[in-house]
């Protein structure tokens, strides 16, 4: 199932090399705010989440923006038929209104 979905990015990590084995990674994380499961009464509010988007290159799009931005996410809920997860395909920073002119 996929959709997009406007959220509140905190942060970003690039990460690249090779293990000792010899595989190689090449990734970024992305932490966004989720909100808590309060439909127990025994949580509430926010938590960051992570997601990998694509490669640590991704990184390099967003590294100049401040830090927390509003971004539409393009998402898929996919399942293995025992478990889901949320994958993030793409990310898009949502402009921000200039500021009035005093």
């Amino acid at each position: 199932m996929k959709f997009t979905q406007k959220i509140n990015v905190v942060g970003m990590k690039s990460s690249k090399g090779t293990l000792e084995n010899g595989t190689g990674y090449d990734s970024t994380k992305v932490y966004a705010l989720v909100d808590l499961d309060a439909s127990k009464g025994t949580a509430k509010g926010m938590a960051s989440s992570e997601f990998t988007l694509g490669t640590s290159d991704e990184f390099n799009a967003f590294k100049h923006l401040p830090f927390p931005f509003e971004a539409e996410a393009d998402m898929e809920i996919v399942t293995n038929g025992k478990t889901q997860k949320t994958v993030m395909h793409a990310l898009k920073p949502v402009a921000r209104a200039a500021a009035p002119k005093a």
